[in-house]
């Protein structure tokens, strides 16, 4: 009989988590059920850290040129903010058509609730881009300073030529010792999804797979496009084999919608991508890079709950006040860390600056669990997918695999 490969067994356990948590609560809400995902997660995070900087050290000096790391970046960049629009732009028109919040009594302001909190700033998110200590950042987990750390150091020894040759073959070292260390903290990945799983409806019931039942199918269905016609659209005109990318991008796919955290399936996505035949280098600037800039899944559904909170509570925005909201989360989203409920920081510092209900905010709690898992496993397949752009664009072929490795798909 052949071995169950690890999909088969995140599958199963998801499965089993979710008649565990419908068919015995109690122990859906037992601390130590939550603590098996918490653990695990943990352990993702410490990955974390040390994997972006050894990938990224040694892959920009692996290229010798920082005239070429530049040209990637501008490139990333562009494709970022064009995959932005195109997710806002989708989610504010699937919101207008079917309008989910329609006939909903949504009462309260945060203004009159006293609860409004301002979201990041551009200048904030700015300064916040830079780190005052790489040991600080890399204990905090902050995915985008370590990326510009290790972007800069990584420049300054591809500047030096050999007299750095001892730090990068140290950073290449780090980099494959870190993805032998993701390989045996995976073999946890069924633990961990079937717990959390069991955890969210042991403690909020069935109804949380029932519940804001409109809103949840308009958002899957949104998403279902955006990946089949945009991303599909984005993999044909750029002749990226989607084949390929498929058998790549699952299993990091599947991690990061069982745990709702785009860090968790980050060091797997960092793996497969590079195996697949995408570069080292581009593989570890692009992907941790666009959990700042390329938050695809996310956009879409902020553009989506910030128009329907207006509609639940009866409030009709103009065309332009519905811009420059979207205007104003395409800013404020960027730096968001790739954590669970990420999102909601953002909505609700929006719904406050645009005086909408922020109790808008708790009703969607109840559902939110769904919907973070989807928007997250997109914004997973959105970053593998610019990766794969962006090494087309610096004209790779990406038919064949990279020599003598295969993708991480091993049975366990």
């Amino acid at each position: 009989m052949k071995r169950l490969s690890l999909t088969a067994w995140i599958f199963i356990a998801m499965l089993v988590g979710a008649l565990v948590g419908a068919a015995f609560p109690n122990i859906g809400r037992a601390e130590w059920m939550t603590a098996l995902p918490n653990s695990f997660l943990r352990l993702i995070k410490s990955i974390i850290a040390p994997l972006i900087f050894g990938t990224l050290v040694y892959g920009i000096a692996g290229t010798g040129s920082v005239k070429t790391m530049g040209r990637i970046g501008l490139k990333a960049i562009v494709y970022f903010e064009a995959l932005t629009t195109v997710a806002l732009a989708l989610g504010l028109g699937a919101v207008n058509l079917v309008r989910p919040g329609a006939g909903m009594a949504l009462a309260g302001t945060a203004a009159e609730t006293g609860l409004a909190q301002s979201g990041p700033t551009l200048t904030g998110t700015l300064e916040h881009t830079f780190p005052a200590s790489i040991i600080d950042a890399m204990a905090k987990g902050d995915v985008l300073e370590i990326v510009v750390f290790s972007f800069i150091f990584g420049a300054a020894c591809a500047s030096i030529g050999s007299k750095a040759a001892p730090v990068v073959s140290f950073c290449k070292a780090l980099s494959e010792v870190m993805f032998r260390y993701t390989k045996y903290v995976m073999y946890l990945a069924p633990v961990g999804v079937g717990a959390a799983l069991a955890a969210t409806i042991g403690k909020q019931g069935p109804g949380v797979l029932l519940g804001l039942g409109k809103l949840l199918l308009t958002l899957y269905g949104t998403l279902l496009i955006f990946v089949l016609v945009v991303l599909g659209a984005v993999a044909i005109l750029a002749r990226v084999p989607v084949s390929a990318f498929v058998r790549a991008a699952r299993e990091p796919f599947i991690v990061a919608f069982s745990t709702a955290s785009s860090e968790a399936a980050l060091p797997l996505a960092l793996e497969n991508m590079e195996l697949m035949g995408v570069p080292a280098h581009i593989v570890a600037f692009v992907l941790p890079t666009g959990y700042s800039f390329n938050l695809d899944g996310s956009m879409l559904y902020l553009s989506m709950a910030s128009l329907f909170v207006a509609q639940a509570a009866g409030i009709h925005m103009q065309l332009s006040q519905q811009l420059l909201m979207m205007l104003t989360l395409m800013l404020t989203s960027k730096g968001v860390a790739g954590v669970p409920r990420a999102s909601l920081v953002i909505l609700a510092g929006t719904l406050g600056t645009f005086g909408l209900p922020l109790s808008g905010v708790a009703l969607l709690l109840g559902a939110d669990a769904l919907m973070d898992m989807a928007r997250t496993s997109v914004n997973l397949l959105g970053n593998c997918m610019a990766a794969a752009v962006v090494a087309r664009w610096e004209g790779v072929d990406l038919s064949k695999p990279a020599p003598d490795r295969q993708v991480a798909n091993a049975p366990v």
